[in-house]
């Protein structure tokens, strides 16, 4: 007898938020050449902040809403995986089955509550 696997929930997140937010929840990240790195590590240092993958690269970023990397987490703009960082297959289901809405999801924020629209 097969086990029906259960397809991942869709979570929302605002369109517009801080890219250090996103990559905390998210443990992704997409290099300049299309591929999705597993994220390792991240440390926050003012306005910027240092990223380990999961294959040993060291990468200093700015945090910023409209940077390339935050455009292509949101939109989804990747070739590929890296196949030295080994994302699991439910990782990529569930980021698969992330959406992101302008006036619509979570904010990440430290108080997580409901968001309202005006």
């Amino acid at each position: 007898m097969a086990v029906a696997e259960k397809a991942p929930k869709k979570v929302y997140y605002r369109k517009q938020i801080p890219l250090f937010r996103l990559v905390q929840k998210i443990k992704l990240w997409p290099s300049r050449r299309g591929l999705l790195h597993g994220v390792r590590s991240f440390e926050i240092r003012g306005d910027y902040g240092e990223v380990i993958t999961h294959c040993n690269k060291r990468m200093i970023v700015r945090d910023s809403k409209k940077s390339r990397s935050a455009r292509w987490l949101r939109n989804k703009y990747s070739f590929g995986n890296c196949p030295a960082c080994k994302i699991p297959e439910w990782k990529l289901e569930k980021y698969s089955a992330t959406f992101f809405r302008r006036r619509f999801g979570s904010q990440l924020s430290d108080d997580e509550r409901p968001s309202q629209t005006t």
